[in-house]
């Protein structure tokens, strides 16, 4: 049995799924497209291909926890050509139009609009897409990746819980909270030409190749309206790291000690003028 988590639906070949996916293409688009889609999950499609640590460019040195007035941190909010743990691929050119438009982006803790939860916005927050290797993020897949890439600036004053978690190395993923606004429907199935032909025309470029082959079938996504993005302890797609950490106005440590020299004086009680004529700076 093939079960379908768009249909919540069991299926004796992938023939039969194919079909009722293709009836319900129309209604399955405006439900994906209805609601605010955060690509964070408890169960992830499991990567064929893990993190080569030969391969890493990223910054892994654990900063100690330190009393830090402000952090400025870079990660990947989200990478396209990815097939994550939805179904969906997102496709290069997807954040385009949204970043020209949206100047309210927010960096929060696990997608929780609330004041105490917002990790960077405004000045303290820049937002833009790079293409990056998928070696320069962590993994060994072929090919490249559009990434939508968060440049943040975390005030000790508005979050202190995740600058310690960002200082300290902690956060692996981050995830996307958006609304979809062009997409469609691929399945590797002659039978269906028009979603056939489109199968052909991502898939090549799809990292996990493995995990397409596998469901058959995916949702692709040309743009995408973008609310925020957020650190996650995991997410739909894994390949979202942090990038850099950037200690910011971290108090300097003193290069001067107070030493007072011993005296053999056996006088009684505190002798002022003695400690002030002994006082020294050892620099």
């Amino acid at each position: 049995m093939i079960h379908c988590k768009e249909l919540n639906k069991d299926f004796e070949t992938k023939k039969e799924m194919f079909s009722e996916l293709v009836k319900n293409r129309d209604v399955i688009i405006a439900q994906k497209k209805s609601i605010k889609k955060e690509v964070d999950c408890n169960v992830l499609i499991s990567p064929v291909i893990v993190r080569d640590k030969k391969d890493v460019s990223i910054k892994e040195d654990i900063i100690p926890d330190v009393n830090l007035d402000q952090l400025k941190v870079i990660v990947i909010i989200n990478t396209t050509n990815y097939l994550d743990g939805h179904g969906d691929v997102h496709i290069p050119g997807i954040w385009n139009k949204t970043l020209r438009e949206n100047k309210m982006l927010m960096h929060l803790q696990e997608h929780e609009m609330e004041f105490d939860k917002i990790i960077a916005d405004g000045k303290e927050l820049k937002a833009y897409v790079k293409n990056y290797t998928w070696a320069e993020l962590g993994y060994s897949y072929e090919g490249v990746t559009e990434g939508l890439t968060f440049e943040s600036t975390i005030l000790r004053k508005r979050n202190p819980f995740m600058l310690n978690q960002y200082a300290n190395g902690w956060v692996k993923n981050h995830s996307v909270g958006m609304y979809y606004v062009k997409m469609d429907f691929a399945i590797n199935d002659e039978d269906n030409p028009n979603e056939f032909e489109a199968w052909n025309k991502y898939y090549p470029e799809i990292a996990n190749k493995e995990d397409a082959d596998e469901k058959g079938y995916f949702w692709y996504v040309l743009e995408a309206k973008l609310i925020e993005g957020s650190a996650v302890p995991l997410g739909s797609n894994p390949v979202t790291p942090t990038l850099e950490n950037e200690l910011e106005n971290q108090p300097e440590k003193s290069t001067e000690e107070i030493i007072i020299e011993p005296s053999n004086d056996t006088r009684k009680g505190i002798d002022y003028e003695y400690l002030i004529q002994n006082l020294k700076l050892k620099k």
